[in-house]
């Protein structure tokens, strides 16, 4: 347990534990008809890339925090999205009555 605390945890396994993430974030997203679980997969993939950027700037620069910024970037943008896309959610909830991917058609004539 004290070797993991020291920081001997090999990059591979953060990489691999980001393209899970990320791999189960796109099969979400490309399998759901239902919106607010294709929020989620986005929220997924994110969560993929920011511990890719921490984990290459640790493992790169460990002195400086770009991997950081660039995290705390991503996760103000996912917020972001996350309360627009719910807010959007909602209105064609209230007026569709469903949250079906498959059913909004909006956009057509």
């Amino acid at each position: 347990m004290s070797e993991l605390l020291n920081g001997s945890v090999p990059l591979e396994a953060y990489l691999l534990l980001a393209a899970v993430l990320f791999c189960t974030g796109v099969w979400g997203l490309i399998n759901s008809r239902n919106a607010v679980r294709v929020l989620m997969s986005i929220e997924l993939m994110l969560n993929g890339v920011n511990i890719n950027l921490m984990a290459f700037s640790s493992y790169v620069d460990g002195d400086l925090i770009r991997g950081q910024v660039f995290a705390v970037f991503v996760i103000t943008v996912a917020a972001a999205e996350a309360a627009v896309g719910l807010a959007i959610l909602l209105s064609l909830y209230r007026n569709r009555v469903t949250v079906d991917m498959e059913r909004f058609n909006l956009l057509r004539w």
